[in-house]
């Protein structure tokens, strides 16, 4: 493994363990917000129940959120030395505010996990809203640095010089906030879904009934909505790809050939050496309707970009297939759900309902990762699009692949610890959270 292949793997690999536990972090703080809400109106102490475990699994995910994060941070620094040198001073502004938010973030959530019957019951459930308000936000402001590699603007490149910098408009992008959408939704869908299905396990297993069905409601009905409201966003950020990125498009939908009536691409294995799709179904026309609205204007295709600004086509494609291909899975188990409230609330005690969702647990977060493949994949052979190539960013220092053979040992551990971690959450349901109250006895 050569030096720059091994900064990207390293990347690659820390982002991609990262991703799942800032996506949760973003999202779990609303689960638990609604579960403390529906408490304080009703006084139904299941509520309360749920509440302080899903605090419990929030903190858990803070704290490895937190760490990853952190390391993220110090590797675009000792990995891409020259990235950002010039790119620094431009986006660095999301980059501070995100500071700022993840310390509201981490005050708050202090507050919450030790502000029960010492604070004010509406002012402690408040400082739980905030942690998921400013968790939030610190993923926007992610999401808007990374928009600008994708949509670099807020500056002049003269004589290889980056001069008359304007920080709030290289943040506020033309790409920000089509990504920040579709990421924001990706992540209430993917973590609705994953908690729901850990608590339909429970359902199914006949563990803490009344408990985990509330909580599957719960985290169920927030997965459902994102996943039915994506496709919207997706339609907005695949316009606003083709726009900017029409390289990347052409390799999502592995679009060779320029020409009328451009045919939409559903599966296939790419050919890049014969530009043409194995063993795909083609719609006509329908990826030109898709992007301008019209089936017959010609969207561009590879054979109009230079071969050395292709991105891998092949890996391109195949992550957005996956994307796609578990989005549709997870809108058609979202009209399941909605029938099954609508006309057929008993099938919430029925085995194939509950393992459907079982099944459905991980498919979110592998979406994610596949759309964040897409994002980062599609962009090569560019660091900053059409300004900056990620070969010339990597830092020269050798003996990067022991560093990526350290994290990748590093990861994994912490991954087991997690698991371990939240597994015994669940075994602790009833123990610590489900307890009934004790009968008092009388002489």
């Amino acid at each position: 493994m050569d030096n720059f292949m091994a900064a990207r793997s390293q990347m690659a690999l820390s982002l991609g363990f990262h991703i799942i536990f800032s996506c949760i972090g973003m999202v779990m703080p609303f689960f638990m917000a609604v579960s403390h809400f529906l408490w304080l109106r009703k006084g139904e102490q299941v509520y309360q129940n749920i509440t302080r475990a899903w605090s419990k699994g929030v903190a858990i995910f803070f704290a490895t959120g937190a760490v990853s994060g952190t390391v993220l941070s110090f590797e675009l620094g000792l990995l891409w030395p020259t990235f950002m040198k010039h790119a620094g001073p431009i986006f660095g502004m999301p980059f501070s505010l995100e500071g700022t938010a993840f310390f509201i973030e981490a005050i708050a959530l202090g507050f919450y996990l030790y502000g029960w019957k010492r604070f004010n019951r509406w002012f402690h459930w408040v400082t739980g809203l905030v942690v998921g308000i400013s968790g939030l936000t610190s993923g926007i402001l992610v999401v808007a640095a990374n928009s600008w590699m994708n949509s670099p603007t807020g500056f002049e490149l003269v004589n290889g010089s980056y001069i008359n910098i304007d920080p709030i408009k290289a943040m506020f992008n033309p790409a920000w906030f089509s990504q920040a959408l579709h990421m924001c939704i990706a992540a209430f869908a993917a973590t609705g879904f994953a908690v729901a299905g850990v608590h339909a396990l429970m359902v199914w297993r006949r563990r803490n009934v009344d408990f985990h069905m509330r909580s599957f409601k719960i985290a169920a009905i927030f997965g459902v909505i994102a996943a039915l409201l994506q496709p919207i966003s997706g339609d907005i950020s695949a316009k606003m790809v083709a726009k900017r990125q029409p390289a990347k498009l052409a390799a999502m939908e592995a679009h060779f050939k320029t020409e009328p009536y451009s045919p939409l691409i559903l599966g296939g294995i790419p050919d890049e050496k014969n530009r043409k799709v194995n063993y795909a179904i083609e719609l006509p026309g329908m990826l030109s309707f898709l992007v301008y609205d019209n089936f017959k204007t010609p969207v561009k295709g590879l054979d109009q970009i230079p071969q050395q600004d292709h991105p891998p086509v092949t890996v391109t494609h195949f992550a957005f297939q996956i994307m796609v291909g578990l989005g549709m899975a997870m809108m058609a188990l979202g009209v399941i759900y909605l029938l099954a409230i609508w006309k057929k609330r008993n099938w919430f005690n029925k085995g194939w309902f509950l393992k459907l969702f079982i099944a459905a647990t991980p498919i979110g977060f592998i979406a994610v990762e596949a759309g964040w493949t897409v994002t980062e994949v599609g962009r090569q052979p560019w660091i900053i699009q059409g300004v900056m190539r990620t070969a010339d960013a990597v830092t020269p220092m050798p003996g990067i692949h022991y560093s990526f053979y350290l994290f990748t040992v590093v990861y994994f551990t912490l991954s087991i610890v997690v698991i371990f971690l939240l597994y015994r959450q669940i075994k602790m349901v009833p123990v610590i959270y489900d307890v009934k109250p004790k009968k008092l006895h009388t002489n």
